[in-house]
């Protein structure tokens, strides 16, 4: 559940920037490149740099310039440089996720008892018992998911946005008949569903049990992208698209290559050195109350009663 958050907060953070970058250009028309406090030094240090990147590559696929191929290009480039990190933090998420299902029984019985709990002292307990199972197992809390490629694709994200806009050989170029300076809906459907069919591919050999928790977490991306690219020029959306295809490539690469790998090392492991239970702590007692002390009334002297019964004895 935490996981899940985070990568919604993620999500929600890439969205609002791109809501934000969309509600202050317009896609519609070309304009004159940003020199406000905010928006000047992001153009001048990263949109800018780009524009010159863009026109260099796209005089290298021939004369009149080809703005798309040299935007294919810093696709694959960008992919390239992060598909180490990316196979890495695949990797770990496999490893993370075989371990997790190892010590599933072990974290039913603590959800369980957790459902169960009356006090606050009983959900504290079993919150750190399962804090010390995954501990003790060799298993993180966050599953070994990472949104690092996400934030360093933020700055090429910013800087082909703003070279698009403020470019008027890029924005009024076209690529396969599609105008890269206008929103085009068939493009961004396209990206959407390349990281659909990456999203389903990245399920295959995962337990049943993580099966469902992820399908929920691989619907995030799309939706986002589809979002991202349907308000964004078409060279965007372009960016995206070719970035969901090497995207499913990476995807196919960790199932037939590293997975049977991974999966291998997990059970070795395990059958080295098996599932460890945590001893279960005890809760603290709650503190007893104290007995209430009670004091005995005073005894008040009975004159009246002595002296009638002297005089009883008198008469007698």
């Amino acid at each position: 559940m935490k996981r899940t958050k985070r990568l919604l907060g993620y999500g929600g953070l890439f969205t609002v920037l791109t809501l934000l970058m969309s509600a202050c250009t317009n896609t519609q028309t070309h304009r004159q490149p940003p020199t406000g406090f905010l928006y000047g030094p992001i153009y001048h240090f990263l949109g800018l740099p780009m524009q010159h990147l863009i026109t260099w590559m796209a005089k290298l696929f021939g004369n009149p310039p080809d703005y798309g191929w040299a935007i294919l290009l810093i696709t694959l480039i960008v992919r390239l440089v992060l598909l180490p990190l990316m196979l890495s933090q695949s990797k770990s998420t496999l490893t993370q996720q075989h371990r997790r299902e190892a010590i599933k029984p072990q974290l039913d019985d603590i959800q369980k008892r957790q459902a169960a709990a009356t006090t606050p002292e009983e959900k504290s307990a079993l919150s750190q018992e399962l804090m010390a199972t995954m501990k003790e197992n060799g298993v993180s809390m966050t599953g070994g998911i990472g949104c690092l490629p996400l934030l360093i694709q933020l700055p090429v994200f910013s800087a082909l946005y703003m070279a698009i806009q403020y470019s008027p050989a890029i924005f009024k170029s076209t690529f396969l008949g599609i105008s890269l300076g206008q929103t085009n809906v068939v493009v961004a459907v396209l990206a959407g569903l390349t990281y659909v069919a990456q999203g389903y591919l990245s399920l295959v050999g995962l337990p049943e049990s993580q099966k469902k928790q992820m399908k929920t977490m691989m619907m995030m991306s799309p939706v986002m992208t589809f979002f991202i690219a349907l308000v964004s020029p078409a060279g965007l959306g372009l960016y995206f698209f070719a970035g969901g295809i090497l995207a499913i490539f990476q995807t196919l690469i960790t199932n037939f290559y590293y997975m049977p790998r991974i999966k291998a090392q997990v059970a070795a492991d395990l059958k080295k050195n098996p599932p460890k239970p945590v001893a279960k702590p005890t809760p603290a007692p709650a503190p007893k109350p104290k007995p209430k002390v009670v004091t005995a009334a005073p005894a008040t002297p009975n004159h009246g009663r002595n002296r009638n019964a002297g005089k009883q004895q008198h008469h007698k």
